[in-house]
């Protein structure tokens, strides 16, 4: 839709590539028909499947030829500044505080109004055009199979094609249930990848009391005799205490040949890791340490009770017994819990019983919930156990591109240690 801007030409917003895309992927935003130097405001807005609406605005202006290329020209405020062809994607803001940005459903795609007004004063501006853009999770010719085998309660996504084709199985953290979207995107890139659901969903457990790393294994033997999936080995990607299952299911599993720690800490926190005869007690937390920040948030980073030994703790994860390589993603400004000085741990365990330096990559500015690229950073949001709304950390725009980054390192990262697609 397009209306007269002040040059007298109608004014379109176009969008590269043109049609829905991934939102793994980035589009190119531009505006044409404006007056030269023309002053604009363009602000992008969704509503998630629960109705709560994003929002995200940047003021811009116009080149002499009346053209707006978001990949040549710098925000000059609002929700970010400077060139950022993909900041109102991810400076997007809930109206709602304390909202989590997640897709529930990924069948379907978020559509993203886009809209320019005349000007740079807020509320008296002119609307001079809007477009809608579709961002979904599932590529084409990707397939979702809801699981339900022996205990496991999970989604498969295969790629296209026939296979077989490397395998991922994708754990999410503590809030339950079973979220898809990073599996969906995984797929899109060649791997067959299993969300994995291990508490309240379906007929799984309400609570969360025990780590019984023998239903992790059962999903781990669902892919392993999967007739398109390639083994004998399977990567596993994990954020925060999805991480700490995958550290351990490495540690204690066979077959597994890459493991992928976004954020985790490597130890047995508030619950037991339990395995046939072995069971690594929890490291346990003092809620007096909580701190409350100036803005009135839980402040959780130091709650886990200290240390003692080092990397010799009896509450640590074995990953020296882990078969393949493992990579830790870690946000420097993580407030769950201090992830780099955990990433440090893991690796002088590793060292001390001679193995390999893993490798760490570090960001700065980044928080807790590294997710794919163009996700909006969570800063704060509800914390399932202590119902009150925590601090997760992070700057947004670092923490942005950190996950750029992060998801090119981790698809890199399986693709040398599982090997590539078979058509990719």
């Amino acid at each position: 839709m397009g209306c007269d801007s002040a040059s007298g030409m109608t004014v379109t917003v176009t969008l590269e590539p043109a049609g829905r895309c991934r939102w793994d992927e980035p589009v190119r935003i531009a505006v044409r028909g404006l007056a030269p130097g023309q002053p604009v405001t363009l602000r992008a807005s969704l509503r998630d499947e629960k109705g709560a609406l994003f929002r995200a605005h940047a003021r811009y202006c116009a080149d002499a030829a009346g053209l707006l290329d978001l990949e040549r020209a710098p925000a000059l405020g609002g929700s970010f500044a400077g060139l950022e062809p993909m900041g109102l994607f991810w400076a997007l803001e809930p109206e709602k505080p304390f909202w989590r940005f997640l897709k529930r459903d990924v069948q379907t795609p978020f559509a993203v109004e886009l809209e320019v007004f005349d000007g740079h004063e807020p509320g008296t501006q002119r609307l001079l055009g809007r477009a809608v853009h579709e961002r979904d999770f599932l590529a084409p010719g990707v397939r979702r199979q809801p699981v339900r085998a022996g205990r496991v309660r999970a989604t498969l996504f295969l790629p296209p094609g026939s296979g077989p084709f490397p395998g991922i199985i994708d754990i999410f953290g503590i809030g339950g249930g079973l979220l898809e979207y990073r599996a969906s995107l995984l797929a899109g890139h060649g791997f067959a990848t299993l969300a994995l659901a291990y508490y309240d969903f379906d007929d799984l457990p309400k609570k969360f009391d025990v780590i019984h790393l023998e239903y992790f294994e059962e999903a781990l033997c669902y892919m392993l005799q999967h007739t398109q999936i390639k083994g004998p080995r399977i990567g596993l990607l994990g954020i925060s205490l999805g991480a700490d299952i995958c550290l351990s299911m490495a540690s204690f599993l066979k077959n597994i040949s890459a493991t992928v720690s976004i954020n985790g800490s490597g130890f047995s926190g508030h619950r037991v890791i339990h395995y046939k005869d072995s069971n690594i007690p929890p490291l346990g937390h003092d809620l007096r340490r909580v701190k409350v920040a100036f803005s009135g948030l839980l402040d959780i980073v130091d709650v886990r009770n200290d240390i003692v030994g080092g990397c010799e703790n009896p509450c640590m994860i074995p990953i020296e017994k882990a078969q393949g390589p493992i990579l830790f993603i870690v946000g420097q400004d993580d407030h769950n819990w201090r992830s780099e000085f955990y990433a440090q741990i893991a690796s002088e365990r590793l060292q001390a019983h001679g193995k390999e330096k893993p490798q760490i990559i570090s960001y700065p500015g980044a928080g807790h919930y590294i997710e794919p690229p163009y996700f909006p950073m969570c800063p704060a949001s509800l914390h399932k156990l202590l119902d009150k709304p925590v601090m997760w950390g992070g700057e947004p725009r670092a923490h942005s591109k950190a996950q750029v980054d992060a998801w090119k390192q981790i698809l890199t990262f399986f693709t040398k240690h599982l090997g590539p697609s078979p058509k990719l």
